[in-house]
């Protein structure tokens, strides 16, 4: 067996190739100043309802009867209303990262991924999403006078439908604000 040695191919002149001009990253406009208002105002409508529930986990009956008031003064019951306040306010104020530059370059703090460009459609099909959800979540708070509360006094009925009217607003806030963020960050077309 013997082994022969492949066809030699004709070369080609070689061509000069001219270094690639560096790419800048394309920087997005800054938000309107309508969806920097509206991001802060998410972290805000979810604070009356926090802050009431807060006040069920500090003990005070914040409008219950005494016997509405028995399920809340459970550790567990506590522990889940102070899980489910904090939660809320930090997905709430992420809204404000679609409007600050930690929602476009993850801050180098963060393991792993610290300093990277936030994808756009990372960033936007999570709080589209989000907006959707809170929507059909909160979408009956409007309507809370005309559901029997038993467990609350007159008055607890009254504050705490107030209390939690502004969260109605919260994934209507959310999904302009996304509008807001995929406009600045979409893809621009040639032409």
């Amino acid at each position: 067996m013997t082994l022969r040695k492949p066809p030699a191919t004709p070369q080609t002149p070689a061509t000069p190739q001219t270094p690639a001009a560096p790419q800048t990253p394309v920087v997005p406009p800054p938000p309107p100043r309508w969806a920097v208002l509206a991001a802060h105002l998410t972290a805000l409508v979810v604070l009356p309802s926090g802050l009431w529930r807060i006040a069920l986990v500090l003990g005070h009956p914040a409008g219950y009867t005494e016997a509405g008031f028995e399920p809340f003064a459970t550790v567990d019951a506590k522990i889940w209303m102070l899980t489910l306040t904090v939660a809320g306010e930090l997905v709430a104020l992420l809204t404000i990262g679609l409007v600050r530059p930690w929602g476009e370059v993850v801050p180098r703090w963060i393991p792993l991924i610290g300093g990277r460009r936030v994808r756009p459609l990372a960033a936007v099909v999570p709080a589209a999403l989000g907006a959707v959800g809170l929507t059909l979540i909160w979408a009956a708070v409007p309507f809370w006078w005309t559901y029997p509360h038993a467990d609350l006094t007159a008055t607890g009925n009254l504050v705490v439908g107030i209390l939690y009217q502004p969260l109605f607003l919260w994934g209507p806030l959310t999904a302009a604000v996304t509008v807001s963020y995929y406009r600045r960050h979409r893809v621009r077309g040639r032409g």
